[in-house]
Parts: structure tokens; sequence; C-alpha cells
């Protein structure tokens, strides 16, 4: 990537980067090799700004929460780097709620610079901790969110829905998605399948666009996603991906209720009793 943008020579202030740490990248167990160590943040994210060839980042994501490491220690790391102008913001990837508000009463205990968005996994097939666990932060603290796996490892294309075809990603890389591919061979992971089906018709006799347009329009309008994370493989998947934003409007209550009623996935909120 970092070739990339200084071969196309584009002016700092017309595009963002983000960089994640806390996994490395290499193969080393040892332990500062990984997590979210003062040491481990600092140098990871000084080494990914090398390798992208940029003086800073827009954002810098905690891959993971890191339990053997105090919150105290994690927030004053990332504080660091903004204030070294490494990074204009950081946020979480995959913490949970709690997790996520520990790190912002520390921030404003310490006087120190808070997270601001959350990197889950969110789409039509995976809803129940974004839409349940996560909501009290977006409506109550304005956190952010750059939702991975919208298309949910390309099930939501409805390229699988005749089986795992040739030079598919699943089918090139069956180790890394062994749990994905497993799942379609599951009476939960058919039910899945049939459901894409029934939005597919959908999404084409009502929409006029692919299923995989649907499921990208769906997800980015949800009121407290900020961002989508594209995961394309060929240009003509972005362009088509792209099309998307031109769906989102077409979204009425009563396209969205057909679509719960394919689903039939909407998470249960816990009851508050007012509060």
């Amino acid at each position: 990537m970092g070739k990339a943008l200084k071969e196309l020579g584009w002016e700092r202030s017309e595009y963002m980067v983000a960089t994640k740490v806390f996994f490395g990248t290499g193969n080393s167990e040892e332990p500062n090799a990984r997590g979210l160590s003062r040491k481990h943040i600092i140098e990871g994210v000084t080494a990914s700004l090398g390798r992208l060839q940029l003086s800073y980042v827009d954002v810098v994501h905690a891959h993971r929460p890191d339990p053997t490491v105090p919150m105290a220690e994690i927030v004053r790391a990332f504080t660091y780097l903004i204030d070294q102008r490494l990074a204009f913001y950081w946020g979480t990837s995959e913490w949970s709620a709690q997790e996520i508000q520990e790190a912002m009463t520390v921030a404003r205990e310490h006087h120190l610079i808070a997270p601001v968005v959350e990197q889950p996994q969110y789409s039509l097939l995976h809803r129940e901790r974004f839409e349940v666990e996560y909501s009290p932060i977006f409506k109550k603290l304005d956190y952010g969110s750059t939702i991975w796996s919208p298309l949910k490892n390309g099930v939501l294309t409805g390229k699988y829905n005749e089986g795992i075809p040739p030079g598919s990603r699943m089918d090139v890389n069956k180790e890394f998605f062994k749990d994905s591919v497993a799942r379609m061979d599951t009476e939960e992971g058919r039910k899945e399948i049939e459901k894409v089906k029934q939005l597919t018709k959908l999404a084409e006799d009502k929409l006029g666009c692919s299923v995989g347009q649907l499921a990208l329009a769906w997800a980015a309008s949800n009121g407290h996603v900020s961002t989508v994370i594209l995961g394309a493989t060929k240009p003509e998947q972005l362009k088509e991906n792209f099309g998307a934003l031109k769906i989102i409007d077409k979204l009425t209550p009563e396209i969205k209720q057909e679509i719960e009623l394919i689903m039939d996935n909407a998470p249960t909120h816990p009851q508050t009793w007012g509060r």
C-alpha cells in the first residue's frame, strides 16, 4: 500500500489511512512481539508507518483487547502516539463494550485521549454484538464504528449459493476460512444459503441490484455504522460494491421489513425497565 500511495502522488489531505496493532507481522511467540504493551504499540505503529511510507496514520486500532496489560498503560501508549503526531485518533477492534467503557473512563480520569471508534464484525448474518452489546456505547458515548465482513466472507454475494466455486476466496484459502467452509455443510449454514437466495430475488425484483449491494446498503444504512470495510479481490468487485451507495435510499421501511422477514434473526434487546 505504501508503494501504491507514493506512486499515486495524492495530497495527504485527500485520503485517510488506518492501521492496527496487536498480532505483529512475524511468527515470533516472544511476549514483546504482540499484544498491547506500551513497547509493542509504539514499535508496531512506527514499523507500520515505515511500510506505509507515511509520517502518520489517521486512525490506529487496538486490534484486540489485551487482559495482560493494565488499561492505563494501553491508553497512555495511544495517547503518546497522538501527542507525537504519529496518529490523529485511536480506536478498538473486537473489544467488549465493557472494555471500551473502561478505556474511556481511564482516559477521563487521567486526562488522556480516549478511543473514538470500534471495528466490529457486522452483517445481515452477524448482528447480535453490534446491535445489542454495543448499542449503549453508540447511543450514550457517541462511539463510531468501522465494520468488517459486511458480506460474511462473500456468502452474502450469492457466490456460494451452489457450493464453493473454484478460484473463490474459500477455495483458494481453505485453511484460513476452514470454519466458514465447515459451517456451510451444517444445517445452520444451509439455512443461511436459503436466506441469501431469497434476498437475491428481493434485490433483483424490487431494487434492481445484486444481493451483495443490498447487503452492503443494509449495513451502511444503520445509523451507528460510520464506515464499511470492503474486501474486494478484483477491480470489478470493488466497482459493484460501490453501487450499494445508490441503493441505501431505496431501503424503505417496507423493504427493510421484507428483509427482516427473510432473515428472521433480529437480536432481542434486554429489558431495561426504563433505565
